[in-house]
């Protein structure tokens, strides 16, 4: 049906990308919301600092999943999102909406976990809300969170600034939180424990954005993975992306799974992995970068930006063909961010 909301719209691919731009742009419009990238930087009258502004929701299922939970989720991703501007994540507020018999220890164990979370990445939360809703009406707990930072002087980051002769980086291996939340949902064993790459990439950007100041382009590929952040890099900064399949890091373990269960590694979701598009001037600086954090030492070079079909991403495969990467349309793996 057409007329109705769908969990395919809460997805992060096309359908999602469709519903904002047809039910949320128009009748929102700004010269702020307009720039449709994960974190919107504000400047005050005074323009001296600038501020990145983002919002989002949590419902991932199950609430404590291999490698964090809900808690730990929300801090990471609101805080890579204010970070995807080139911002210092400074601080938090927190919205609980909380089913009918959830049990106290794990809104205790979720707490905790945010606060560790929040102190690791050098942020506070300074204000939050709490609702009850009915049992059955919740599915435990939702959180929604803020976040505001402050970009620093000069730099200039957001998705419509890739040009020609970019090259394309990503941090570290693909799939590992989409794959480890499913493999706790639905109880699967593999040889080797899979486990969330859920993570605040904060401290990351500030080592990357010291070798390479003229970083364009940032993105965490959450929802729709890999494929959706590139295809809206593509779309938004009207070029071409080509990335070469043999070089994109993804885990055996991760692999396998997709394998068996029919996945495509380049849609699995990601939490503490972000795509960098960065002059090719400063592409070498930028790996060496990477590399010499804990969170980008498998951080590879991975595509480069073309005028060539603009608003496409291409693959290159291991047989040196090439195939098109489309946006997803829909949520393969729901409930898992």
């Amino acid at each position: 049906m057409k007329d109705v909301i769908r969990l395919a719209h809460g997805a992060g691919g096309k359908t999602m990308n469709d519903l904002i731009r047809e039910v949320f742009a128009t009748p929102l419009d700004n010269r702020y919301l307009r720039q449709m990238a994960d974190s919107a930087v504000v400047e005050p009258e005074h323009r001296n600092p600038r501020f990145a502004i983002s919002t989002d929701s949590y419902t991932v299922r199950p609430l404590i999943f291999p490698g964090g939970d809900i808690g730990s989720l929300a801090v990471h991703g609101t805080v890579n999102d204010v970070a995807m501007s080139g911002a210092r994540p400074l601080w938090l507020t927190a919205s609980f909406i909380l089913e009918e018999g959830l049990s106290i220890a794990t809104l205790k164990h979720v707490v905790q976990s945010m606060a560790e979370a929040a102190q690791e990445a050098g942020v506070q939360i300074v204000a939050g809300d709490t609702k009850v809703v009915e049992r059955g009406h919740g599915d435990g707990m939702y959180i929604n969170t803020a976040g505001v930072g402050v970009v620093p002087e000069g730099v200039m980051i957001g998705p419509d600034r890739a040009q020609p002769g970019d090259v394309v980086l990503l941090s570290g291996t693909i799939g590992d939180h989409g794959i480890a939340v499913l493999s706790k949902r639905e109880g699967l064993a593999f040889e080797t424990d899979l486990l969330s790459d859920s993570a605040a990439l904060n401290g990351l950007v500030e080592s990357l954005l010291s070798a390479a100041p003229l970083v364009h382009c940032l993105r965490d590929p959450t929802r729709g993975g890999l494929a959706a952040a590139l295809n809206e890099l593509a779309e938004t900064s009207r070029v071409g992306i080509e990335i070469e399949e043999g070089r994109i890091p993804v885990r055996p373990a991760v692999a396998a799974a997709c394998e068996m269960m029919g996945f495509d590694p380049l849609t699995v979701a990601n939490e503490g992995k972000m795509v960098v598009i960065v002059p090719p001037q400063e592409a070498q600086a930028a790996v060496e970068a990477l590399h010499a954090h804990p969170l980008g030492q498998n951080a590879a070079r991975i595509g480069f930006v073309t005028d060539d079909h603009p608003g496409l991403v291409l693959a290159r495969t291991g047989i040196g063909g090439r195939r098109v990467v489309d946006m997803p349309l829909g949520e393969l793996l729901p409930r898992i961010c």
